[in-house]
């Protein structure tokens, strides 16, 4: 069956547009309304901050992926550094994360795939998940190239948003929502218009908008030339994130007042529309379309090969292990669509309330699994200086910087707590938690027992 190991097919255009793909999601094309309405202009300050946090979180992923050639993926790492209780829990924690988020992207599918045909939305829900399915199950590079297609549809929607933002700012344009100046990013309000509190709560969307940065991180061990593409697509993070994430919510806020954008649309339907571009709820639908299913399709990769990771390191069934003659892990990645679709299903009888409660939970994951990086960053520069010393990639500022993201992520996890809409996913979350380590505490007893016997 082909048991070599994971192909190397990932060639540097696939990795970069992987982390592209990455860092553009739904939290921005669909979250952002949302957040703008909770932090009015500050919003820009919002991902900014968390952007340049999970990009420090990045770098220090990037070193330790770098500083062994035998990780796969930070599942690895955390075994290195924390031990296997800790791996454990966090590599069946990101499965999670990534089924939650696939789950809310299937169901997204089929709710904009009914803007065109009224039909039932679990049918294109399906649909999308079965071609999914066969072309990850058939190679790598099939991967790579489904994401450098979505990545490139994203990639240019922000980029036309952009340029005919500045072409309008520069001509000094109206619309039916009034002038469109950089004067509207202060003259509604100030920056801080709803106060400090709706900026910090505004931070779970923001969060939510950037899970999947660390996905070039999993990918590590299908990547043809890891020394060079991993630094070469993390070092373009901060540029990712001033252009499309700052840049495009900048233009967004210049030609509509916060003030005018409703939190239940996306605000680049409502700016193509003021812009004049004619079908413009068409095309972004379709964007938005491309997008949940690049979403999904990323969720399908990733639970697919940390399914792959766990089986090697002894934490889940040997048989997630096996790959198919394409050097895929076909048993894992059938379990984790199988998961995502009972998922699909379950959810559509409170599609409201659930996405809400996913893309918490979802958020509140990544945020443990992103904590787990920086941590073991910490521990690797104090107890083995040695691989510090010949890296050629170092994370800069630690471990201070470390320290500060950490104490962040704290934060707001406190501010869900305070927050009406997202605290009964934070009380739910830590349930997850409970069971992995009643199930870790499980199988090492058995282990032992098994051991004994013997």
């Amino acid at each position: 069956m082909g048991q070599q190991g994971l192909k190397k097919d990932l060639a540097s255009r696939h990795v970069q547009l992987i982390a592209i793909g990455g860092t553009i999601g739904t939290g921005l094309f669909l979250g952002s309304g949302k957040a703008i309405q909770l932090a009015g202009p500050s919003i820009i300050f919002a991902y900014l901050i968390v952007g340049i946090a999970l990009f420090f979180v990045m770098r220090a992923l990037g070193e330790l992926l770098l500083s062994k050639a035998g990780y796969q993926s930070f599942t690895d790492i955390a075994q290195d550094y924390l031990g296997p209780r800790i791996a454990f829990v966090t590599g069946w924690t990101y499965w999670f994360c990534w089924i939650m988020t696939a789950m809310a992207d299937i169901i997204a599918v089929g709710v904009y795939v009914r803007y065109w045909f009224d039909i039932p939305q679990w049918i294109p829900a399906v649909i999308c998940l079965i071609i999914l399915l066969g072309l990850n199950l058939l190679t790598v590079k099939l991967f790579g190239e489904l994401e450098f297609w979505f990545a490139l549809i994203k990639v240019i929607t922000i980029l036309l948003l952009i340029g005919i933002g500045v072409i309008m700012l520069v001509m000094g344009s109206k619309t039916d929502a009034g002038m469109v100046t950089m004067n509207n990013l202060w003259e509604h309000g100030g920056l801080f218009p709803n106060g400090i509190s709706g900026f910090l709560l505004s931070f779970q969307m923001v969060v939510f908008a950037y899970v999947g940065v660390e996905l070039v991180g999993v990918s590590a061990a299908e990547t043809a030339n890891p020394e060079k593409n991993i630094p070469a697509a993390i070092n373009k993070i901060p540029f990712r994130i001033l252009l499309f994430y700052v840049g495009a919510l900048i233009v967004l806020l210049s030609i509509n007042p916060w003030t005018e954008l409703n939190a239940a649309e996306s605000p680049f339907v409502k700016t193509f529309s003021l812009v004049g571009i004619p079908l413009a709820a068409g095309i972004i639908n379709f964007v938005v379309l491309t997008s949940a299913a690049s979403a999904c399709n990323s969720g399908m990769f990733s639970t697919s090969r940390i399914l792959y990771n766990l089986s090697n390191n002894g934490q889940a069934s040997s048989q997630l292990a096996k790959l198919n003659k394409n050097h895929v892990p076909g048993n894992a990645l059938w379990i984790s669509t199988i998961v995502v679709s009972v998922g699909a299903l379950l959810s559509k009888f409170i599609p409201e309330q659930a996405f809400g409660i996913v893309t918490t939970i979802s958020a509140i994951c990544f945020i443990w699994v992103w904590s787990v990086i920086l941590i073991c960053h910490i521990r690797y520069k104090k107890g083995r200086p040695q691989l510090r010393a010949k890296s050629t990639f170092k994370a800069p500022f630690t471990p201070f910087v470390n320290y500060v993201v950490l104490v962040m992520f704290a934060v707001i996890l406190v501010i869900m707590m305070v927050a009406e809409e997202t605290r009964p996913a934070l009380l739910l979350t830590p349930l997850w938690f409970v069971l992995l380590f009643t199930l870790y505490s499980y199988r090492r007893k058995r282990e032992q027992n098994i051991k004994l016997s013997a």
